[in-house]
Parts: structure tokens; sequence; C-alpha cells
């Protein structure tokens, strides 16, 4: 049996943060099917130096001593002077922490570092794994703490998150031009990123994936797209991603947030996305450039917005600081090209399902606008015919306007209280 010293072990892929005194610093390689009795053939050259350069074919198999792993290949070639170990064909690293599997690898022994080329398959020891043309392993010595496995060429990851069980979750797939990962948890990727997860499609020039805390950062040009039965699409400058127990609990747009999605477009400087069950539960929007909200048939702008969800139908919506909300008036039962409107400090507005709609529609049920409160609203003049509206302007400190399946019954004001009702011109007799 053939033993030499190398000064790094060779602990391709890796990616487990060890305690200081764990880490090794230098590898006491063993080949223990070489010698007179073993299938390998070895043939040494020696060099003015007066080390041996070592040629080993008919199949190569390697140990660190006393460190668990192994390594395999076809063939061999070991250069000492340049402190290079290239290994050829179906090339194998194992060890307790990880695998990988290339078709060729060549060791940088001063560098402590592993370079794999040519189908490079690498299962990291959360079951986590990289595909890629080629990949550098950077195994953890002193001061280097913690493993770094770089892929480049446009890898592929499976990221395989564990919940609490230790059951297997449905995987995470990064998609870049470079990635990289330090430890078990820590992914940075870079270069046109795309990535998936049930329900969820995003895209960045750049991300950071932390699966230990559940935590994502998009940069660059980020998008998030929900593909789910209610699809929207979420960009911005940075977008956060937070979840809990492997379920994506927020979503957080800064800055420059736009939301879009089939039923409204929501901007602001800040968008903060809740979400419970997989479906949106609270969205917040605030910032200096003010929250502004656009329906089909309304339209909110204030400081901040809060929408509360139930399921997936719209709760509430509430303004805040300088409010203004229009929406379109009762166009079934008058005839007008105006808006209703109505501007606050603090606009209120609750919804109720359509008892009429299956697509779980929504409809005004109260809006109740606070602080210096002003409205107008349009309504069904006395005859019965459809026609020019009653306008209807009020001011006070409250009002409140209730609706009926949507459609406005009454206007209530408080405190402060004033306004014009103008009734539409009838036509001459």
């Amino acid at each position: 049996m053939i033993r030499f010293f190398l000064a790094a072990c060779m602990s391709a892929t890796a990616v487990q943060a060890l305690s200081a005194q764990d880490l090794p610093r230098n590898c006491n390689l063993l080949f223990p099917n070489t010698g007179p009795t073993g299938p390998t053939t070895v043939t040494f050259q020696r060099v003015p130096s007066g080390n041996q350069n070592m040629f080993i074919g008919k199949g190569v198999l390697a140990q660190c001593e006393g460190q668990g792993n192994e390594l395999r290949a076809d063939s061999a070639e070991y250069y000492p002077d340049q402190q290079l170990l290239f290994l050829l064909g179906s090339v194998r690293y194992h060890e307790p922490r990880a695998t990988v599997n290339s078709d060729r690898m060549t060791y940088y022994q001063a560098e402590n570092r592993l370079h794999a080329e040519g189908s490079v398959v690498a299962v990291l020891s959360n079951g986590s794994t990289m595909r890629g043309p080629s990949a550098d392993y950077f195994r953890a010595v002193p001061p280097r703490t913690t493993a770094r496995l770089v892929a480049t060429g446009r890898p592929n990851l499976r990221l395989l998150q564990r919940d609490t069980a230790g059951s297997g979750q449905v995987p995470t797939i990064v998609n870049a031009n470079t990635i990289v990962t330090e430890g078990d948890s820590l992914v940075y990727a870079s270069g046109q990123v795309d990535l998936t997860r049930p329900g969820l499609e995003a895209k960045s020039d750049s991300a950071f994936v932390d699966s230990e805390t559940e935590f994502a950062r998009l940069i660059g040009n980020p998008q998030v797209k929900n593909t789910r039965d209610r699809p929207f699409t979420l960009t911005g400058g940075v977008i956060d991603l937070f979840s809990s127990k492997r379920q994506l609990q927020r979503v957080l747009s800064t800055p420059s947030g736009h939301l879009l999605s089939q039923d409204l477009e929501l901007v602001a400087d800040s968008i903060d996305m809740r979400i419970a069950a997989n479906q949106l539960d609270q969205l917040y929007a605030w910032g200096p450039k003010r929250a502004h909200a656009l329906s089909p048939d309304r339209e909110i702008r204030a400081d901040s917005i809060h929408v509360l969800m139930d399921g997936r139908t719209l709760k509430e919506m509430r303004a805040m600081r300088k409010a203004y909300m229009n929406s379109v008036p009762d166009t079934t039962r008058l005839i007008s090209s105006e808006r209703d409107w109505m501007q606050a400090d603090t606009i209120i507005a609750r919804f109720a399902k359509a008892s009429a709609d299956t697509a779980a529609k929504t409809v005004p049920r109260q809006v109740v606008a606070t602080g210096d409160a002003r409205s107008y609203y349009q309504m069904p003049g006395e005859s019965r015919v459809k026609g020019p509206p009653t306008i209807n302007y009020v001011r006070g400190r409250v009002i409140t306007a209730a609706f009926t399946e949507g459609r406005l019954d009454i206007v209530t004001v408080w405190d402060k209280a004033g306004g014009v009702v103008l009734e539409p011109t009838r036509p001459k007799q």
C-alpha cells in the first residue's frame, strides 16, 4: 500500500461547519488498493527536486487516514512540486456530510481547494443537490471555519429544507450564473437568478437565502410572482421573503414597491404582504411618496394603506393621513361620467361578498371618514327613470356611507355638519 502526505484534506463538497478543534489541517492520504496485491498500477517519475511524480491507473481509491472519507477515480496524477493532484474519469468523493461526482477533479493542495469539472453533481448534508458544469470547493481548515462550494456555468441548486420533524419538503429550485453555498444553510446566487417554490416564482440580479433562519433577499430588479388561484406580481428595489416552518409568511418590497393583480394595482415606497395558510392575509403600503391603490371601480390615495383579507375576499381597507378615495357610482340607476369621492384624515372601507357572485367578488358595505371629512356622492333622482343623479356634498368631522349589495343607501354626518344637495334639472313639460 502506497502512502504519502498531503498538506490538506481532500473533502470535496463538505459544506458542514465544524468546531475549530475538529477541523483537520492535513490529510495523510492512503491508497489501499495499490501495491503487489492491488489491481491499481503506479508509475513513479523522479524530478530534479528529488521528489517523485506519481501516475496511478486501473482504478484509484484514496482515503484521508482516520477522517472517514474516500475518493474514487479511473486514474490520477500527483505532482508534489506543484502540489497538484489530478483525478480523471468517473471521479467520486464521499464523506458522511457530502458527496460529489464529476468527470475530472483537480486538487490544489496549497489552497485547500478542489476544482470539479464535467457533469458535476454535489449532494450536501441536508439533502440539497447542486448540478452544473464546474464547481470549486474550499474546505473548512483554520482559519476558515466554514466550507464553501462555488458553482459556475449556470448551475442548478435543488435546495431541500426540512421541517422541525425532519421530514422532507418540496424543494426550492435556484438557477443562476453563479451559486455559492456557505455551510449547510447559506446560499448566494448572482446573475439572472431564477428561484421557484410551490406557488411562487422569483427573479432578480442576485439573491441570498438562509435556510436556517428561513429568510431570503432578492436584489436588483427583483420580481415575485404568486402562481396560485389568485395570481399577483410584486416588484421593487429589494424584496425580502420570510418563512416559518417552511411556509411563506411575509413578503416585503422596498423601495419602489409595485403590486399588480387581476383586480388591484398598488404602488408605494414599501409594500408589506402577510400570508397565512398560503393566502394573502394582510397588506401594508406606506412611504414618503404616498400609497396609491387602483382597482377597476375604486381608487385610494393616502400616506399609508392597510388591507385586511378574509380568506380570498377583501374584508377591510384603511387609508390613513390625507386619505382620498373615489369610486364608480351605481350606473345601473343613474347616468354620470363623474366618480363619487371622499377625503379625510382617515378612511375605513368595509366590504362584503356579493351575494349573487360566485367569483368571490366583494362590494362596499360601509365607508367611514374621520377628521375634516368631505364627501361627494351621486344618488338616483326621485324619478324611477334612469337619468342624471342627485348630488350630495357634505362636510363634517365624521361621515358614514352605508351600502346594501354595493348600492349607496344613506350618508350620515356627525359634528360640524354641513353641505348641499343638488337635484337634477327636470325637463320642461
